[in-house]
């Protein structure tokens, strides 16, 4: 018999690598990832951070929204998707996208694994399975959520490579960025991709859940000469705005998510102009984001160099006449650039590459809140962009 309120109850899954990370979780330290509990720290976020920038560091990425798109229009269904060529991805490679609705605004990035002719695996951040149903209608193609079907680790670090190569996947170190290949792992098929949301040399490994645990055990040992730890989400926000990525319903709003169609951004706006393609057949959004690169847009990201030590999180930015021209989306001190660093999104004109803006920064320090207006610098790309991230063979260090 239902109890009263039942369907109201929330649900709370565990990825297939629960029984290691709750193991390795001193701190305790867990949120939500959509239905999944995921760690945010597991023993110190400046130590977890500090082996994720001077060895390696794996963080489970099983709760990704995880979509199979296949049939003999997957093509021209992506390509009708998302703003970017999705043919110039061809089977074997990665490639990072953003779709949108009809008036251009985005829905979401994410990224587009083409893991055979006709197969595609489009991860996200949100749940898309309703929109891409709605997407697909005139189009011959079968869109599957596997997001409990396949699990997911993210190892990122210096010695990433070097914990794979002693994992026993011979060649890893001359996957290219944005490729991907198989490996056998015992019974199982293990597919590793050189991806990953640290902005550093990094892998991300896919494998049936059966055999979820095994591989976490058979990675520890491998990188255990290699200084390999386990990273929460505290340490993985820090990277990424250090590497300037974008992080849906932080950096932007969804754009179906939105109640006030005003607070939504184009890719234009998220400086990501490099992902729309006009040369490509008809997408959504495509009339809009025409109108929008002809008349111009309405706001820019940037990244700034923050002066003094405080992070400028959900600051105002000023300009030079004190006006309010844009807010902080993110913000963090980076233990890398020694130095407070910012993504903010700012109202056109302002913000070009070199201009000094304002945030008016608000602190707690012993029950007292402090106010201060530091200057920021628009900085031309990110804080921190190692060259070992593009470099094939991957250094082995």
């Amino acid at each position: 018999m239902r109890t009263p309120r039942e369907h109201f109850r929330l649900v709370v899954k565990y990825t297939p690598f629960h029984s290691r990370t709750v193991a390795a979780n001193e701190l305790n330290l867990w949120h939500r990832w959509r239905d999944y509990s995921v760690a945010d720290a597991y023993f110190d976020v400046s130590l977890e951070y500090t082996a994720l920038r001077n060895t390696c560091a794996v963080f489970d990425i099983s709760p990704m929204t995880k979509h199979r798109i296949t049939g003999p229009d997957a093509l021209a269904f992506m390509n009708r998707l998302v703003t970017r060529d999705v043919a110039k991805i061809k089977p074997g490679r990665v490639g990072y996208a953003v779709w949108c609705d009809e008036q251009g605004q985005v829905v979401d990035d994410g990224t587009i694994f083409h893991l055979s002719p006709g197969v595609y695996r489009l991860c996200s951040q949100e749940r898309q399975l309703d929109w891409l149903h709605t997407a697909r209608l005139g189009f011959d193609v079968t869109v599957v959520e596997e997001t409990e079907d396949v699990a997911a680790l993210s190892l990122q670090g210096p010695t990433s490579c070097a914990t794979l190569c002693a994992l026993g996947l011979t060649g890893i170190e001359t996957l290219t960025p944005f490729g991907m290949r198989t490996f056998a792992f015992g019974e199982a098929e293990l597919l590793v991709s050189r991806t990953g949301f640290t902005g550093d040399l990094g892998y991300e490994l896919w494998i049936d859940p059966a055999h979820a645990e095994a591989l976490w055990d058979a990675l520890f040992e491998a990188g255990n000469l290699y200084g390999i730890r386990p990273l929460g989400t505290h340490a993985l926000d820090i990277a990424r705005i250090e590497a300037g990525y974008i992080q849906a319903g932080v950096d932007f709003l969804p754009a179906d998510h939105a109640i006030r169609a005003d607070r939504t951004r184009s890719p234009f706006e998220l400086d990501l102009a490099w992902l729309v393609d006009f040369s490509k057949p008809h997408f959504t959004g495509r009339r809009a984001l025409l109108a929008e690169q002809s008349r111009g847009s309405r706001y820019r990201l940037v990244r700034l160099d923050v002066a003094g030590n405080k992070p400028a999180t959900d600051a105002y930015v000023y300009d030079a006449k004190r006006r309010v021209v844009g807010t902080v989306t993110s913000a963090v001190w980076s233990p890398m650039s020694k130095a407070s660093i910012a993504l903010a999104s700012v109202a056109m004109p302002h913000g070009a590459v070199g201009t000094p803006l304002w945030a008016e920064i608000y602190y707690q320090k012993e029950l007292k809140w402090n106010r201060t207006n530091v200057e920021c610098t628009v900085l031309a790309g990110p804080s921190y962009d190692p060259p070992r991230r593009k470099v094939t063979p991957a250094p082995m260090r």
